[in-house]
């Protein structure tokens, strides 16, 4: 009777554990297995979220199937008290353990609200967008220059939010000053800049910061990423260039920079000055000219005088031999493989085409035939000087 007793208690012992495997099992397979959420979602945890909380939210979205399971399995990898505060993006079909994994690691927001000082070479201003996370695009909710205003009521409680994502865009051509003059116009950033780092040695990219960064840190953040950019380039140049060292081949991409703003004629218009200069010919330029009046320190803003095109300034390459002294403005990583790169042409001219690009010409006859046919385009627009 006992050794039956005994067989039957060890049979079901053996179910019962065969079952709790197979719960397990279940329970892994739920956790770690494609998800239910059809599309993507913008999840938050606010400050002091509980998992708890953040189950339900996700349940309620349809982004988990079982909220006991989310929270079991973030209990049994030692997550259940990492949640960070943040906006979180939610792919379709992401597993439990997925997204449990994006809401307790670095804790940057990955959707939500975005705060972008963008740095343009005719305009800065603070845009503050909002993430659709159905289709991945930034909706505009509001835009505004740090240095006119008038900044929204809750833009500063906005910036201090969690989960706000905040950005410095450098937009490619702007200079140095323009770049620290609109640092210095956000309250989300900390710190002086006492001096204006040299021209062309600032990267134009976006960099994400928190908010109080320092900005000199975000400065030599840029500087590094320009000094890598070009010494990386460098090493790659084509063969026969005139350049005496890399900083030379700043100057010639900064002014290619100012030249075009269509990719596919950088390499065109390098061509161009790199062509004028082994023929002994004068860049002439106007770019340059134009920073030898601003100094940088924003846009001219009316057309060069004849007597500024004459005037002898380090800049002015009507008159002076050779590159400039230094770069005008600060270029972008391609224009600089343009600078260093540059497309083998006989050209020796270009002029506005009226369609946004140039006309290229390598005599100075083509070149004034281009000329008559821009200035007949300026003379229907009615934008001639």
């Amino acid at each position: 009777m006992w050794k039956h007793i005994a067989a039957n208690f060890l049979t079901i012992s053996i179910v019962l554990l065969m079952a709790v495997a197979g719960i397990v099992a279940w329970g892994q397979r739920q956790y770690a297995g494609p998800g239910p959420l059809a599309e993507a979602i913008c999840v938050k945890v606010p400050k002091g979220g509980t998992l708890s909380g953040f189950a339900d939210d996700l349940a309620a979205q349809g982004a988990i199937s079982n909220r006991y399971i989310f929270r079991v399995g973030a209990d049994y990898s030692d997550r259940s008290g990492q949640l960070k505060a943040g906006s979180y993006l939610i792919a379709p079909g992401a597993s439990m353990e997925e997204i449990i994994a994006e809401a307790t690691g670095l804790g940057v927001s990955t959707c939500g609200t975005e705060v972008n000082l963008r740095i343009g070479v005719a305009e800065t201003n603070v845009v503050v967008s909002d993430l659709d996370p159905a289709t991945g695009q930034l909706a505009e909710l509001a835009k505004f220059d740090p240095a006119k205003g008038p900044v929204p009521d809750d833009f500063a409680a906005l910036v201090e939010e969690p989960d706000v994502r905040l950005r410095v865009t450098v937009v490619e051509g702007v200079t140095s000053w323009q770049v620290i003059d609109a640092l210095s116009r956000v309250d989300f950033l900390s710190g002086e800049i006492k001096e204006i780092p040299a021209e062309g040695t600032l990267a134009p990219q976006q960099y994400e910061v928190e908010r109080g960064a320092v900005r000199a840190d975000l400065v030599a953040r840029m500087s590094a990423a320009q000094e890598k950019t070009l010494a990386e380039l460098w090493e790659n140049r084509a063969d026969g260039l005139p350049y005496a060292s890399p900083e030379e081949a700043m100057i010639m991409a900064s002014i290619v920079e100012k030249e075009t703003g269509v990719p596919e004629e950088r390499a065109l218009v390098a061509s161009v000055f790199l062509n004028r200069l082994e023929q002994g010919m004068k860049l002439q330029t106007d770019p340059t000219v134009i920073y030898g009046i601003t100094k940088g320190q924003g846009v001219l803003g009316r057309g060069l005088r004849q007597s500024e095109l004459r005037g002898r300034t380090p800049y002015n390459t009507y008159v002076i031999d050779g590159l400039p002294p230094t770069p005008i403005a600060n270029p972008g990583a391609d224009t600089i493989a343009a600078a260093l790169n540059p497309e083998k042409t006989d050209y020796l001219f270009f002029v506005a085409d009226g369609s946004g690009g140039h006309a290229f010409a390598k005599t100075l006859a083509e070149h004034n035939d281009n000329v008559a046919r821009w200035r007949a385009i300026e003379a229907e627009q009615g934008t001639g000087n």
